[in-house]
């Protein structure tokens, strides 16, 4: 059967606007939509690169504050829990409250930069949580205020030196407007540990939070 001319023009432009269509798909599924597999892989790719943007100080600051936020946090539930020394446990209370607002300003500065943060605790404080749950009383007060003039002197001594060396302006800023809120846990701290040493049972001083 012969085509006239109308009908062979049709054909024609019918099979060009099915070509333009295939092409338009195909590159649709090269580039990848919203939650494909390779808009997922440019998102990783493009966190990597931001954490790899980051210097080596600043990367270890990361992962050293955000590892001694969950201890502080996950030991000071535990004083609220297990203290009988009231200051104590007030002391534990405000671990967990200022901790955890400190965690989440970090996680919020790391989500930009494209850093995983650990989740839980690392092998040391593991190890401490575990000696603390076993103890009770006046011997729980003291081994956990021991415990937070330790953590505290490191966690002091991290951001000092975020401060002085770090290179990332959020990160600095980050451990600068901390600083003082940890010097303070740090003096507190020490002053609860000469209490509950000197102390025969659990009892302690007046708290100055």
């Amino acid at each position: 059967m012969r085509l006239s001319a109308i009908q062979r023009s049709s054909l024609v432009v019918a099979t060009c606007w099915l070509g333009l269509a295939l092409g338009a798909a195909a590159q649709t599924a090269g580039t990848g939509t919203a939650g494909s597999p390779a808009t997922n892989a440019a998102a990783t790719s493009g966190d990597s690169a931001k954490a790899a943007a980051l210097s080596s100080t600043d990367r270890e600051f990361v992962q050293k504050a955000a590892m001694g936020g969950i201890a502080e946090v996950e030991l000071g539930k535990l004083a609220k829990q297990t203290a009988t020394n009231d200051q104590v446990k007030n002391f534990g209370e405000h671990m967990v409250q200022d901790h955890s607002k400190a965690n989440e300003e970090l996680k919020a500065i790391a989500s930009t930069k494209g850093v995983q943060l650990p989740t839980e605790l690392g092998e040391k404080h593991k190890a401490a949580m575990e000696k603390l749950q076993k103890l009770s009383g006046g011997d729980f007060a003291r081994a956990y205020m021991k415990q937070m003039v330790a953590d505290h002197k490191q966690t002091v001594a991290d951001f000092k030196k975020q401060v002085e060396s770090g290179k990332d302006a959020d990160l600095k800023s980050f451990a600068a407007s901390t600083l003082p809120k940890l010097q303070e846990h740090l003096k507190m701290a020490q002053s609860l540990s000469e209490a509950t040493k000197s102390s025969k049972g659990d009892a302690g001083t007046k708290s100055s939070y």
